[in-house]
Order: C-alpha cells, then sequence, then structure tokens
C-alpha cells in the first residue's frame, strides 16, 4: 500500500509539474503575441474598442490553447523520436535541428497573421489593383523584415488582399521552409541522417501553419 501511494504521489508530482510548465507556456505566449499586436495597431494608428480588443484576447487564447496541446502531444514526442533516431540509427545529433525546428513550429503558428498591416481593406480591394505574385508572397514569407521596416517607421505602400489563410500559402511557405533547410543541413553527397534534418523544418513549419488554420476552421 505504502508503495502504490509513493507511485501516486510521484505520478501527481509530475502532473502538477507538466500544468505548472503548460501554464507559464501559456501566460508567456499570451502576453508576448497580444502585446506585439498591440503595437502593431499602434504602428498603423489603428484605434480599438473594447469589443475588438475582447476579441483580439479571446483569438490570441485560442490560438495558444489548441499550440500548446499540439506541442505537447504531437512536437514534444515527434521531436524525442526523432533525435533518437538519428543518433542510434545513423549516428547523427539532431539536436540543433529539432532546437530550430520546435521554434519553427512557435512562429508559424502565427506566420498566418503578421502580414495583416499590408493587407487592403474592403473598400480598397475593388479601387485598386493587387500586387504582383512574387510581391504579396514576399510579405508572407519574409514576414519578420517587412515588419521590423514597419515598427523602424519604413512604410511601404504595399496592400494585397490575399489572407494568407489557406492551403496554396500553406505550400508556397512549405516549400520555402524545404529550400532553406536543404541549404542549412544538406551536403553532398546527402545522406539519410541529412535527408531527415532537411525535411526536419518544413515538417515543423507544416504542423504549426496547419495548427493556425484549425483554429480559424479552415480546415
Amino acid at each position: 500500500m505504502k508503495k502504490k501511494r509513493k507511485e501516486e504521489q510521484k505520478a501527481s508530482t509530475v502532473k502538477r509539474f507538466f500544468k505548472a510548465i503548460s501554464r507559464l507556456l501559456y501566460n508567456s505566449l499570451y502576453s508576448l503575441v497580444l502585446r506585439f499586436f498591440k503595437t502593431v495597431n499602434r504602428g498603423v494608428r489603428s484605434s480599438y474598442s473594447s469589443i475588438i480588443l475582447w476579441a483580439m484576447k479571446r483569438e490570441t487564447s485560442e490560438h495558444i490553447n489548441l499550440l500548446i496541446k499540439v506541442l505537447k502531444w504531437v512536437i514534444l514526442p515527434a521531436s524525442l523520436l526523432y533525435v533518437c533516431a538519428d543518433f542510434c540509427f545513423f549516428n547523427e545529433n539532431a539536436l540543433d535541428s529539432m532546437l530550430l525546428g520546435i521554434l519553427i513550429f512557435l512562429y508559424s503558428n502565427f506566420l498566418p497573421d503578421l502580414p495583416s498591416i499590408y493587407r487592403k481593406k474592403k473598400k480598397e480591394n475593388t479601387r485598386n489593383k493587387d500586387l504582383l505574385w512574387e510581391e504579396k508572397y514576399a510579405l508572407l514569407l519574409f514576414a519578420p523584415v517587412f515588419i521590423l521596416a514597419f515598427l523602424c517607421g519604413l512604410r511601404l505602400k504595399w496592400k494585397t488582399a490575399e489572407t494568407f489563410h489557406n492551403f496554396k500559402s500553406l505550400t508556397i511557405y512549405t516549400v520555402f521552409l524545404f529550400v532553406l533547410s536543404f541549404f542549412a543541413f544538406g551536403d553532398f553527397p546527402i545522406s539519410i541522417g541529412d535527408t531527415t534534418e532537411i525535411l526536419s523544418l518544413p515538417f515543423y513549419g507544416l504542423i504549426g501553419y496547419l495548427t493556425h488554420l484549425k483554429v480559424d476552421k479552415i480546415w
């Protein structure tokens, strides 16, 4: 009986630990993401009412809740399996690509919303021509560069009707990550271990982007 109680206490301690970690991660991400979008809104001088602020908080909460669930039940187990398999079967250390992949997963969760500062308003959709194909997707693929330029005071006249909440944008982004991953981890001749590392970043990005689209009920 005592041994059983000790095991139950240990299991309870582990559960409390993971709940505390989840809560800490949720609070940190929620505060960071909400502060970021508030900063961007102030940059575009868009005032928002208490209703809009409430909707922003609710959407942020929904995205982060699903993000943490996918992180715990999909990303972390898959990452551990990936690192162990690469080490045991190919004698490769995949910790660097795993850690980078988790960062890509977190980033990809919010990527579809990042180019929103360059989105046309409904009234502008019919008046002005949309951007060229390569210009539109540059806003998605190089979103951090455009946002940094925006926050530094550089105002581009680029506006697009593309929302990036679709599988076409997901496909383009995944291919982009594959190309980046190939140059980062590829080496001729390409071994099986290299192949798993090359495919890791597109995998993390794909899951992150799909998680965002799931919350927005795209699929």
